[in-house]
């Protein structure tokens, strides 16, 4: 016992240089990983706040062009004139009340004549696929719509992108200038307006909302603080494996053999 307290006690930290220099590259860089997530915290905890606020806003005529599209994004805006029911466009959904399908795209043209915008007018099944199965959505003649403005991102490196559909074959994002070349449309705003919860006709045997609006989500994970958790953690963990692993005892050197200055050899 004594023995083992006493070659505790010789152990003294002797770091290697190769070792120094490879944990001091490590925590630099699960730091650095750590310092950015929380600025991206912040920078999302803002845009949050953002969105709630112009969400929160009433609903305001939408322009009639529109310079900025990033300014009016999550905005309620009001939209006057007719559906181009015999243009409706499917996009694929996610699951809605356990159900697959569709979200219907509607080209809108606008009464003052300012040009078309997409209107989301909802969710339905896929058995309804077919426009002649929802034909008691179908709004005819002038009316007014109320929603919120979206504007179409494009894919990310792990999302599929649209291709080049064939004609009644479903989107898989939205795309207005894509869109408006396949139905030959000019005009088309770069934005899409989700229609709101309540409006128009809903359609018998769907979901709660199909083609009648559908509820506003914005989907923004923040999980930036947890992150930054992680990365100073194995920072944390880096720097005690490196202690640990550096202390030796007190007659050899930092290579682990006899230092011929304290054994006299």
């Amino acid at each position: 016992m004594s023995s083992a307290a006493e070659a505790g006690e010789r152990r003294r930290f002797r770091p290697s240089l190769g070792a120094t220099l490879v944990t001091i590259a490590g925590l630099a860089v699960t730091v650095g990983l750590g310092t950015w997530q929380l600025e991206r915290l912040q920078w999302k905890q803002e845009l949050v706040a953002r969105i709630d606020r112009q969400m929160a806003e009433p609903p305001a005529p939408l322009p009639a062009r529109i310079g900025d599209p990033a300014a009016w994004e999550f905005r309620p805006v009001t939209l006057a004139g007719r559906f181009l029911n015999d243009k409706d466009m499917l996009l694929i959904a996610r699951p809605h009340q356990g159900q697959v399908g569709y979200e219907v795209l509607t080209p809108f043209s606008r009464a003052d004549g300012s040009g078309i915008v997409l209107v989301n007018r909802g969710f339905v099944p896929m058995d309804r696929r077919d426009p002649a199965s929802r034909s008691a959505a179908r709004v005819d003649g002038e009316t007014s719509v109320t929603g919120i403005v979206r504007v179409p991102q494009p894919p990310g490196f792990f999302q599929p992108g649209n291709g080049t559909p064939a004609p009644g074959s479903a989107w898989m994002r939205a795309d207005p200038p894509a869109m408006a070349a396949a139905l030959s449309l000019e005009g088309v705003a770069p934005v899409v307006v989700e229609m709101l919860p309540g409006q128009g006709a809903g359609l018998p045997g769907a979901p709660r909302g199909s083609l009648s609006g559908i509820e506003p989500r914005v989907e923004l994970p923040n999980n930036h603080l947890q992150y930054a958790l992680t990365w100073y953690g194995l920072a944390a963990t880096l720097a005690g494996i490196y202690v640990l692993s550096q202390r030796r005892r007190a007659d050899t050197g930092t290579d682990g053999r006899p230092d011929d200055r304290i054994s006299g050899a």
